[in-house]
């Protein structure tokens, strides 16, 4: 079973130094993603359908709200793979050129080749999150900036976006709106597209045909990534028991829920509890 081998979680959002033996299914999340290999056999990621390894020399980059999922080949070897969920607000705190990072054009390829300097990076931050070396907050967001950085200004699109491409609002029509506060306040398993569609005031067809226009997702695909990140959220932040959390979300079993997650996030909720660090900031 895939498994965290350490979580960082602060204002940035999340650094998961993760070793991958099983997929993880088609998904999307309001953060800037880029994946690094640390170790192992390579892999391959596929980014809004095209397909984009991870190997050695490369790096995979997903724009905000971009679809994607891991592939893993049965019997194939694990791959370590450090994973960066950052926070837009975080990157255009840090340099206003970033302003523009929850645009689903800012990385305008999915894969690129690695230098020798970022992969000095890579090896230096997966050591010490692997050895626990990194326990002040100043120094953790100092390490995740740093590659941060160092990949974004080479790959991103920054130099244009900012005039051509403004900070994006993703969703326009009040229905997908009103539909998608509801879906935030009632986060939910048990939700189905016919009772969001009745609270857009829309028939079901038109209600997918809507929210995929104003959003690039299905309804099932955003919500699962509310799930994700409520899950997450009490995983991190409460001592609630994981059972407990399932219930909250709808889950009627804490067994789908396991599965669920494992399937999102590449580890069990137990798991990723177990090894998530939460920063305050520096």
């Amino acid at each position: 079973m895939s498994k965290a081998l350490r979580v960082l979680q602060g204002e940035f959002g999340r650094v998961a130094l993760l070793d991958m033996n099983r997929p993880l299914v088609r998904h999307a999340h309001h953060h800037c993603h880029m994946l690094l290999k640390s170790s192992g056999g390579d892999a391959t990621f596929d980014v809004n359908g095209v397909r984009s390894p991870l190997t050695d020399d490369s790096v995979v980059l997903v724009n905000a709200w971009e679809p994607h999922c891991y592939n893993h080949v049965a019997d194939a070897p694990p791959t370590e793979i450090l994973a960066f969920y950052l926070e837009p607000a975080w990157l255009a705190r840090i340099d206003k050129v970033f302003a523009a990072s929850n645009n689903r054009k800012f990385f305008p390829k999915s894969c690129v080749s690695l230098d020798s300097r970022i992969k000095g990076m890579i090896n230096r931050l997966t050591g010490e999150m692997a050895f626990g070396v990194l326990s002040d907050a100043s120094e953790v967001e100092q390490r995740i900036l740093e590659l941060t950085v160092s990949v974004a200004y080479r790959f991103s699109n920054w130099r244009e976006i900012s005039q051509a491409f403004p900070p994006q609002r993703m969703m326009f029509d009040h229905r997908i709106r009103r539909s998608i506060q509801h879906m935030r306040e009632n986060t939910c398993n048990t939700m189905n597209a016919d009772a969001l569609a009745h609270v857009a005031g829309l028939s079901r067809p038109r209600f997918f045909e809507l929210f995929k226009a104003c959003t690039g997702l299905t309804p099932n695909l955003y919500g699962s990534n509310l799930l994700v990140e409520g899950a997450i959220s009490q995983l991190a932040n409460t001592d609630n028991m994981i059972s407990d959390v399932a219930f909250d979300l709808g889950f009627s079993e804490q067994s789908n829920f396991t599965r669920f997650f494992s399937q999102h996030v590449g580890c069990s909720p137990s798991d990723y509890r177990r090894k998530v660090d939460l920063f305050s900031g520096p």
